[in-house]
């Protein structure tokens, strides 16, 4: 399946019907009086979060959407119909934002999550509504309220607990496939990830999510090789993990290299925690291996990690190193109930 996370759309929610005209006449019964309905309310726009989907592939094949027209009223004080809703169903992490203003409507990070985007009109009033001691037979009714119409672009962001960064080529598909089910393509040559990929990674008896992107490299900003816009895909997770190839040719400029394009992409990726690792060591000697970690120590300014995916060599614990950053991640955000009472009394 294609992989396709922005998505740009025309929805429009249904008009309210019209209200009706009409006087009963029945035979001997001399004064009817009216007896016209009101119009049913037009459907609304509503955006649901649902299971099963990790694409907006379906809205590239289908760009309008609008919602159904409330039914007139009748005679008879017969109410129209509702008007059907137009629901776009949507993956887990979609943002909608509004295509004209630029601004985020809503984001739905939970299955059976939903919005309206878009309230359908409300019916006319019938002829019966209008009927007063001055006016026992009114002639007139209200149309349906008109519909509200609205671009918007859909953005998919993927919810995960971690995500690889590195240059392509850095060991970042191997190691999901390491640790995970996943089935990344994997070959020798730069860009095989060209899209997201998702794996569920279990650690110690617990489990967490961990996102994989395309690689990075120099001028991505500015829309080298594959751009940085996936990067927006680990834009949620808790910690990144930079894997640095241990057999290119300078391990610090290597991690520099995506450090500048995170840091000119923006977005708060700067301020999450970073484990730096030295991947693919069982490719190279030991005094290269000792070299590359001197190299990348000063560039990163901390003590990386170094491991090879091929062997399973440290692999372990790198993902305790993922693991505690998400433990404590989560720590912060969801504190004990206790600890809870005493900050909201």
């Amino acid at each position: 399946m294609k992989f396709l996370d922005e998505a740009k759309i025309y929805v429009k929610s249904g008009a309210g019907g019209a209200g009706s005209v009409s006087f009963r006449r029945e035979k001997f019964i001399e004064f009817g009086g009216p007896d016209g309905g009101d119009g049913g309310r037009g459907g609304d726009v509503v955006a649901l979060c649902v299971h099963g989907l990790n694409t907006l592939l379906d809205y590239r094949y289908q760009q309008h959407f609008k919602a159904k027209t409330g039914g007139h009223g009748m005679g008879q004080n017969r109410a129209g119909a509702r008007g059907a809703d137009a629901v776009l169903k949507v993956p887990v992490g979609t943002e909608i934002y509004d295509a004209e203003a630029g601004v985020l409507i809503a984001d739905l990070t939970e299955i059976g999550q939903s919005v309206r985007i878009l309230k359908g009109g409300n019916g006319g009033f019938g002829n019966t509504h209008f009927k007063s001691s001055t006016n026992r037979a009114p002639r007139r009714a209200n149309p349906g309220e008109v519909a509200q119409e609205r671009t918007l672009i859909l953005r998919l962001k993927l919810i995960a607990d971690a995500g690889l960064v590195g240059l392509p080529n850095a060991g970042k598909s191997t190691f999901l496939a390491k640790v995970s089910a996943a089935k990344p393509k994997i070959a020798d040559y730069p860009f095989t990830t060209l899209a997201p990929q998702l794996g569920v990674v279990a650690c110690d008896g617990r489990e967490f999510v961990l996102a994989d992107i395309p690689g990075l490299i120099e001028g991505a900003h500015e829309g080298v090789g594959l751009g940085d816009r996936f990067l927006a895909h680990v834009e949620r997770c808790e910690v990144l993990l930079h894997l640095v190839d241990a057999g290119s040719e300078h391990a610090g400029k290597a991690y520099k290299t995506v450090r500048h394009e995170i840091e000119a992409y923006g977005a708060g990726l700067t301020e999450k925690p970073e484990i730096v690792a030295l991947s693919k060591i069982d490719t190279v000697d030991a005094e290269t291996l000792k070299t590359q970690l001197a190299r990348l120590k000063r560039a990163a300014k901390r003590t990386p990690l170094a491991l090879s995916s091929a062997t399973g060599q440290n692999v372990q614990e790198v993902l305790r190193a993922l693991q505690k950053e998400i433990d404590a991640k989560r720590t912060v955000e969801n504190p004990t109930p206790a600890k809870a009472a005493e900050w909201h009394p």
